[in-house]
């Protein structure tokens, strides 16, 4: 049997034929003929290639940084997980299920409209109030909010599966900020690249399209005069799907925010800038409706915007989806869609839901109560630790558990006919398996009508017991192919609004060049201490044996410098051994404040809040860098520091490809000054701190070139210092070079000069020439240095230069007081205005 014959065996789907749907194979086992070519392409790759695909799908979605945090398995690989086999629509079945969709969303349109308007639904007796007063989704607050043009649901989705007759049914409906066109637009990109000749030949419908769409209606919704600006609002980098927010900000070309960001004033909403405050014209956002608001919605919210409802009530800004939208994730909908469907539309949807009985009724009750263990169970509103279950899958304790939480609150739960799955090809495990399915599937508001992704987001069960398919519980994604019959013919995608663009270039909020600051102080202090680890290895691993205080000053530079207190100072380390188990805690101890780990995660930390403003590239630099890190943590162990001077290199090199990417291909923006300004200021401090520990107190002045050697190599300048001064090692001359060498990048005068350079491009304010003035009087007192002075010792057993010490402490405290002045001027603090009294406390009250 060679490599291809065990990559689909038919017989193990023709197991699965009856017991769920099956995309590929009919019911009589045989190959659909839209999946033969793929089938067979696949089968023709053979088993590792098809392997050697996935993982080259898998480096491409690291290296892009797409990532998804499941929350009850945090310390699981967070990279977005791509199935190698997509699913496959014909387009026969795709039109009548994208006509179906389309008439849901619309139909999903009237219903938000209605039951923030009128309540026509309500008064004609078509629902029960309670379907909607009793779930917490329903704002008040937002009653009579209302979006320009003849849509309020701007975005819809919905997730399908097909029933026991193969027709499309829908499993949920998601309304409030739904996920997943981000990720189905990587994986497309990823499948093109891992696929080439599959995917051309395939003649699959293009997905890019439906986000020109996208931001075309976004343009559309502006509610005031002159180009709209456009921001997308998202919780912050610990949300699970936090890379779409960014990934879908940079594809559309906007910028990414968080509710501190923005501020309420005049009756608008406005972006804080460096340059002040920018008006805001339309959010796209990715935070959940109660959060948006801590005024008026959910007063213990720190991820929303003060305010924001009462200029959205004004009509002054469009947010998409609308605040309230929530309430129509309710599954209860379900069951009265078919009677809303008649009101509306005058007749039946064309796509059915999954069968539902909602606990509010009374029948409905009584029907869920008795048939508890063959039904899923889901609550009404979606919230942490709280998800669906199946009851076929619980004991008898379980089911009477549940059957008493439903009695307790039956508003707050329904319960849904078992649909299994649809089957798709996966591979998994070396073969080619069915697994079961779920598709997502996005519309769009766009011109009279919506228009739906020729695509979607399929998301795959690899375990074949589970029948909740979920990513949460570990699902994965597969590309969704919608097959042409002929090929696809290029579509216009000229924007029917024109409106002058809007420079963003200064547009970037102060948080995030404050991360930005960060990432460039992190990024220098985890350098610099590895370049002063590597430095005193090559001397300790000199043939003569150092003396007692030349080692101890020699190790006591390391705490000193990477501030790991007490470290090396706690004379109580003796011996190689313990000195080893003191390094390998400075450089992997992530808790521990100042090592190499700490410095190194902080800095992915720092980056990860500004991932909007890196490429790919620079992405897959710094995941280079967290896997040298890795790499160290496994190989640099106690007892093997014979060449740990070695390897340290690959860590400080991928370092050095990150500050190159920086230097080479960042716009000369705000972000790129404050980057390089954060790491001008930390090479100062390090600078500073590495010369008051070497060369201040010299124990030994007769062995003072081991104190210099690894000052110069810590600098990256002693090949340097050997071709300007011939005499050997001196104190004067290094001190020359390192103060006050103008041309030497990795001199105190250089970053002075740089730093200079920077403030000027900074916004002009008379509020904001302090960091100058500090910097003119650092820089004075630098070249005023008399270095001969500084190079003179004082008499006694303990050689001490105080001239240098006191020359150091002056110019430390100067840039510190740089970097307070910065972070006082250009970094926003202030707390956000909250409720006077938090809502759940005065629901108890009452």
């Amino acid at each position: 049997m060679n490599d291809s014959d065990i990559l689909l065996q038919p017989d193990t789907f023709r197991m699965h034929v009856g017991t769920a749907p099956d995309e590929a194979f009919a019911a009589d086992g045989t190959i659909h003929p839209h999946w033969r070519y793929l089938l067979d392409g696949l089968t023709a790759l053979g088993k590792t290639t098809l392997q050697e695909r996935q993982e080259k799908a898998q480096r491409i979605l690291r290296d892009d940084g797409a990532t998804y945090q499941r929350y009850n398995t945090p310390d699981t690989d967070a990279t977005w997980q791509l199935n190698p086999v997509p699913l496959l629509i014909n387009s026969e079945q795709w039109s009548e299920t994208e006509t179906a969709l389309i008439e849901r969303a619309e139909l999903f349109n009237f219903i938000l409209d209605d039951i923030y308007g009128n309540r026509d639904l309500i008064h004609q007796g078509i629902i029960p109030p309670e379907l909607l007063f009793s779930h917490p989704g329903f704002l008040r607050p937002c009653d009579q909010v209302k979006l320009r043009g003849m849509h309020q649901l701007i975005i819809h989705s919905c997730d399908l599966v097909r029933d026991h007759d193969g027709k499309m049914t829908v499993l949920s409906d998601r309304t409030q900020a739904p996920s997943g066109a981000g990720y189905a637009l990587e994986n497309r990109i990823v499948m093109s690249r891992v696929f080439p000749s599959l995917f051309r030949d395939s003649h699959v419908h293009r997905i890019s399209l439906f986000f020109t769409r996208l931001r075309q209606k976004l343009l559309e919704l502006n509610p005031n005069d002159g180009p709209a600006r456009i921001v997308v609002l998202t919780p912050g980098a610990y949300n699970e799907t936090y890379f779409e927010h960014a990934f879908i900000a940079n594809h559309l070309g906007l910028n990414l925010v968080q509710g501190n960001d923005l501020v309420v004033k005049q009756g608008y909403v406005w972006l804080k800038s460096l340059e002040g405050l920018k008006r805001v014209d339309v959010i796209l956002r990715r935070v959940d409706d109660h959060y948006c608001d801590p005024v008026e919605l959910n007063g213990s919210s720190h991820l929303g915007t003060p305010g924001l409802l009462d200029v959205a009530r004004q009509g002054r800004v469009a947010i998409v989806n609308p605040l309230g939208a929530n309430v129509l994730e309710n599954p209860a909908w379900m069951r009265y869609l078919p009677a809303i469907a008649r009101h509306f539309l005058g007749r039946e949807l064309r796509m059915g839901s999954v069968r539902t009985w909602w606990g509010g009724n009374a029948d409905d009750l009584a029907y869920m109560c008795d048939n508890l263990e063959t039904l899923f169970i889901k609550p009404t509103y979606r919230r942490p630790g709280l998800y669906e279950v199946y009851g076929a899958e619980l004991d008898a304790t379980r089911l009477q558990a549940w059957k008493n939480r439903i009695l307790k609150n039956p508003a707050g739960f329904v319960a849904q006919q078992y649909l299994a799955c649809t089957h798709t090809p996966t591979w998994l495990e070396g073969r080619i398996q069915p697994r079961a399915t779920v598709l997502r599937t996005f519309a769009i508001a766009s011109e009279n009508a919506y228009a739906v992704m020729a695509g979607g987001l399929t998301r795959v069960n690899l375990d074949a017991n589970d029948p909740v398919v979920s990513n949460q519980r570990g699902a994965v994604s597969k590309d969704t192919w919608i097959l042409a019959s002929e090929p696809e013919k290029t579509a216009a995608r000229a924007t029917r609004t024109q409106q002058a663009p809007i420079e963003h270039r200064h547009e970037i909020p102060s948080r995030v060049l404050e991360n930005l600051f960060w990432l460039g102080r992190y990024t220098e202090r985890a350098e610099s201490g590895l370049r002063l680890l590597r430095a005193l290895f090559l001397q300790l691993n000199r043939s003569e044996t150092l003396p007692d205080p030349l080692y101890r000053t020699l190790m006591s530079a390391l705490t000193h410098v990477t501030c790991t207190w007490p470290g090396f100072t706690d004379h109580s380390i003796q011996g190689r051994q313990q000195a080893e188990q003191e390094i390998v805690s400075l450089l992997n101890d992530q808790q521990r404040i100042g090592s190499i780990a700490f410095n190194l995660h902080a800095m992915t930390d720092a980056a990860e809040q500004a991932r909007e403003q890196f490429s790919s590239d620079a992405i897959r630099v710094i995941n280079a860098v967290h896997d040298e890190l890795g790499n160290l943590n496994r190989n640099l162990l106690p007892g093997t520091f014979s060449a740990a001077d070695t390897a340290l290199g690959p860590l400080i090199s991928s370092l050095l490809a990150l500050s190159g990417w920086m230097h080479d291909n960042m716009i000369r923006g705000y972000d790129w000054y404050f980057i390089q300004t954060g790491r001008c200021i930390e090479r100062s401090l390090q600078l500073i701190s590495v010369l008051r520990s070497l060369l201040v107190k010299v124990p030994d002045t007769s062995f003072e070139d081991v104190l210099l050697e690894p000052a110069l190599q810590w600098a990256e300048s002693h090949a340097l210092y050997r071709r300007m001064a011939q005499e050997g090692l001196r104190t004067d001359c290094c001190l020359e070079l390192l103060l006050l060498n103008g041309d030497n990048p990795r001199s105190l005068m250089y970053q002075f000069t740089q730093l200079s350079l920077y403030f000027a491009q900074f916004p002009a304010s008379a509020n904001r020439t302090r960091e100058k003035k500090l910097l003119l009087e650092a820089s004075t007192c630098l070249q005023l240095v008399d270095i001969a002075a500084l190079a003179a010792t004082d008499d006694g057993n303990l050689a001490e230069r105080a001239e240098l010490d006191a020359l150091l402490k002056k110019l430390h405290l100067l840039i510190t007081a740089i970097a307070e002045e910065i972070a006082r001027q250009y970094f926003d603090h202030s707390a956000s205005p909250q409720m006077l009294v938090n809502q759940s406390e005065w629901q108890e009250l009452l």
